[in-house]
């Protein structure tokens, strides 16, 4: 069938042309992005600079690196970098220059994705809220006053990267960027505004002359030259919108985001690394990780709203930064074996033989005559052997076997063959027994210097601009002296409707009762008994958000705070509406106007020193306390499982919200094959959804630092600790010939050769030693990293040979070989070896 072609395709296919044959050009073609006239295969992560310190990036970048990542992603975050119109800020976690230099200098090649909106859980979607007082402006849609500031901003960032050189014709990392983001859904309810407005946005960043191809994620109908790429668990079934753009996937997640209230969502590693298999197989040429490091969201950056401080997300490097394993291990044997395959996937397109029901192979050859296989059996309950190229292979469920050479296997995504490790949080020697001192703040003389006042009730962040989480809506009711309550009747209650999101109640200064709503219904009641006296009677709703929404459509005019109806309920004349009434307002606390939250202005108050325990827990507290600096370079954090809800300041910067919100969820077994969904997989039910809280070791002194809470609801702070996070265990599971990449020699786009037995390495974090086996078997073991039991077959040497090869070790190597374990326990049985083993640090002060 004949296919025509319009004149702006053929000026397209003459451009690309062109410049496919200019050094340091960044192109593409159907089967992948062309760096300097060279097709690739990209693995790329997301991690992003303002969620970790510019201490962290070195460290970061190298472990991507040598996690198999050829590219780093990263949001760029318009409303840290343009606190207000026209004044800009790239300064500390904030310098993106410095961010992407670092990833240069690791051999990281970047795709920044500029937006400027970004969702990613980040406060008002990365917008600033002074956006939404432009006259005349209506987000992300065909609307003059949106666009100019949009284009100003992204003008902005790209002239930044060209004043330093950064795009990758000039000679440096960026070779990929992105305008707008997730759209696509967007575009649909705007209709032809939306339509209009998207192709606007693809001709500006395109006319803005990168020299690099700009992307558009979740955007099926991104125009020329603009590729439009996929999001989600899964896009094995993603098709671009052209014949000739790459297949990309933009954001392949990781785990999940949590919220407070809610359980931890993991995602199996094998369900993942399946996942990028099924992509890769299916012709796919770039894979992102969202999120590679997840880290933190430091201050009131978390949006949502109800997100939690942690964006851990399960990814492969934790919030701390440290490998989380297997996950780490397991997709970096992913990577190394997906390059294995890299000039036959980029040379062809691959033929799909049926080998069953729920079986297939994906064949690619290269025109050197290189060739390699994907496996792959889909059904999620039962293993299968199948036979290709005249030889038997075994697949488990849910799995893909990669095969560089159509013959040998060496990965699959079910077989987890590097080390697993389990990690604690350590008290640091006596620092639960922090010496506290406290300051209440003033309720009584609430709104006696305000000035804001009106006739009904106030959108909150039309009132605060998002400077304070926290408004203060006060009224008075007066209470006639013969009201029945008052001589032994039932108590009046107060009813209040708030849009959220949540919301404490006070009565002649004593906190009535508190209320909150969550993600999914921002909306609540607060509904509760009120002790009322004779007289004047002050009423005081603090109001507090837990980070502005940052995803829906038009969210710039959703609202926030007491909306009412608010309505006394019990007295005599009956119910009393209050919404109507004089209402008084005060932006923020008094704690936070004379910022006792820093060591500048800690002195600017008078604090209560004294035991905690003899104290009565008071709600609106402010605490303060010193600590010195642990030594060590293990990552620190607090643990406020003692305390209620607030927010937290070391040396005056914020480590975020806080909040032991119990998790609901259904954390039942979880196994990695089947579809996955974040509901699935689900931990923590029953505990606070975040305890422990990252406190960056940059942000410290070596003595004397400054730590200080503000408590809403009252808590115990003699439970707080500073805690370090490290490995306490490490585990590994091998079989006896494990497909690992450990067991294979590369030359030049050569063939891989086995060369070794497989081994059981074991390695404990920097600082540590093995100090003990805790489980060995050479035999049919069964279970999982820290429920491993003997099977029916077992060696009885194994606890003595991995004691002598590892104990006293930061790692240690063992071969498994019928030499090394004394004979063999039951021959003609495919053998494993299981090991976990104890983690102590060498020198520990504390």
């Amino acid at each position: 069938m004949g296919v025509k072609i319009s004149a702006s395709s053929s000026l397209f296919f003459l451009l690309l042309f062109f410049f496919q044959g200019i050094e340091c050009a960044v192109t593409y073609d159907r089967k992948s992005i062309i760096i300097n006239g060279h097709r690739r295969i990209l693995i790329s992560g997301s991690i992003h600079y303002p969620r970790s310190t510019p201490e962290m990036w070195e460290g970061l970048m190298q472990k991507a690196k040598d996690g198999g990542l050829d590219v780093i992603q990263t949001y760029v975050f318009w409303n840290v970098h343009e606190p207000s119109p026209g004044n800009y800020n790239f300064e500390g976690r904030y310098d993106l220059v410095r961010f992407i230099k670092t990833a240069q200098r690791a051999g990281l090649l970047v795709h920044l994705r500029i937006g400027p909106y970004i969702c990613g859980e980040w406060n008002f979607g990365g917008f600033p809220v002074w956006l939404k007082y432009v006259p005349g402006i209506s987000f992300r849609t065909d609307n003059e006053p949106f666009k100019m500031a949009m284009q100003g901003f992204t003008q902005k960032i790209v002239q930044m990267m060209k004043d330093e050189r950064l795009f990758e014709t000039q000679g440096g990392p960026i070779i990929l960027s992105q305008i707008e983001n997730e759209y696509g859904a967007e575009e649909k309810l705007f209709g032809a505004p939306g339509q209009a407005y998207m192709n606007w946005a693809a001709k500006m960043a395109v006319g803005m002359d990168t020299g690099v191809p700009w992307v558009m994620c979740k955007q099926d109908d991104a125009p020329d030259p603009v590729i439009n790429a996929c999001n989600g668990f899964y896009c094995d079934a993603f098709t671009p919108n052209k014949p000739y753009k790459p297949m990309m996937w933009t954001e392949a997640w990781s785990g999940w985001f949590n919220e407070f209230g809610g359980p931890v969502h993991k995602r199996p590693v094998e369900d993942l690394a399946f996942a990028v298999a099924r992509f890769i197989q299916k012709g796919g040429s770039f894979v992102n990780y969202y999120m590679y490091h997840g880290g933190t969201n430091f201050g009131r950056t978390a949006g949502g709203p109800f997100i939690t401080t942690s964006y851990d997300y399960d990814a492969p490097l934790d919030e701390y930064g440290l490998p989380r394993q297997p996950k780490y291990g397991h997709l970096k044997e992913l990577h190394k074996s997906i390059k294995l395959c890299e000039k036959a996937l980029v040379s062809a397109d691959p033929i799909v033989t049926s080998l069953g029901a729920y079986q297939q192979a994906h064949v690619f050859s290269s025109r050197s005559g290189g060739c390699a296989a994907f496996l792959s059996n889909f059904n999620a309950q039962s293993a299968t052997r199948v036979m290709f190229n005249n030889m038997h292979y075994n697949l488990p469920p849910w799995s893909i076997s990669i095969l560089p050479d159509c013959r040998n296997v060496v990965f699959n995504t079910a077989k987890v063959g590097v080390q697993s490790s389990q990690m604690q949080m350590t008290t640091i020697g006596n620092s639960n027994l922090l010496s506290w001192e406290t300051y209440d703040e003033d309720v009584s003389s609430l709104g006696d210097n305000s000035m804001i006042t009106a006739v009904g009730l106030l959108e909150q962040v039309n009132v605060t601009r998002d400077r304070s989480d926290y408004l203060w809506y006060m009224t008075s009711v007066d209470i006639n002296p013969s009201e029945a309550f008052l001589r032994g009747g039932k108590p009046p209650s107060l009813t209040v409707q708030s849009a959220g999101h949540a919301l404490h109640v006070f009565i002649n200064g004593e906190l009535s009762g508190s209320a909150s709503g969550s993600r999914e219904n921002r909306r609540f009641t607060y509904n509760g008994d009120v002790k009322l006296r004779a007289g004047t009677n002050r009423i005081a709703l603090l109001s507090v958000a837990v980070g502005l929404p940052n995803v829906g459509t038009h969210y710039e005019t959703w609202n926030t705070g007491v909306l009412g109806p608010v309505v006394l309920h019990g007295v005599d004349q009956g119910k009393r509406e209050l919404t109507w009434q004089k209402w008084f307002y005060q932006v923020g606390l008094k704690g936070e106007a004379m910022n006792i939250l820093s060591p500048d202005g800690i002195s600017s108050v008078e604090w209560m020193q004294g035991s905690l325990v003899a104290q009565k827990q008071q709600p609106l507290t402010w605490y303060k306390a010193y600590f010195d600096a642990p030594e060590g370079d293990e990552p620190l954090a607090l643990d406020m499982v003692g305390m209620g809800k607030g927010q937290i300041w070391v040396n005056g910067q914020s480590v975020g919200r806080y909040w032991t919100a119990w998790a609901n969820g259904n954390c039942n077994s979880c196994s990695y094959a089947g579809t996955y969904r974040a509901p699935k997989c689900q931990l923590g039910c029953g505990k606070p959804t975040q305890r422990w809280y990252h406190v960056p070791r940059s942000w410290l002194k070596p003595t004397r630092n400054l730590l200080v809470l503000f408590e809403e609801l009252g808590g115990d702070a003699s439970q707080i600790s500073l805690v370090k996070r490290s490995v306490s265990t490490v585990c590994a599971d091998v079989s006896e010939f494990h497909p690992t990449l450990k067991n294979w020699h590369i030359e030049s786009y050569g063939r891989p050769e086995e060369v070794h037995n497989a081994k059981v390495h074991l390695h404990c974090s920097p600082g540590q030693t093995i100090s003990a086996i805790k489980f060995a078997s050479f035999g049919t073991p069964s279970g999982t990293c820290g429920d491993f039991k003997q099977g029916m077959c077992h060696s009885p040497n194994s606890q003595t040979v991995l004691e002598k090869k590892c104990v006293g070790q930061q790692r240690c190597s063992v071969a498994i070989s019928m030499n090394n374990f004394k004979g063999d326990p039951c021959p003609n049985v495919m053998k494993r070896v299981a090991v976990e083993a104890i983690c102590s640090n060498t020198l520990d002060p504390n």
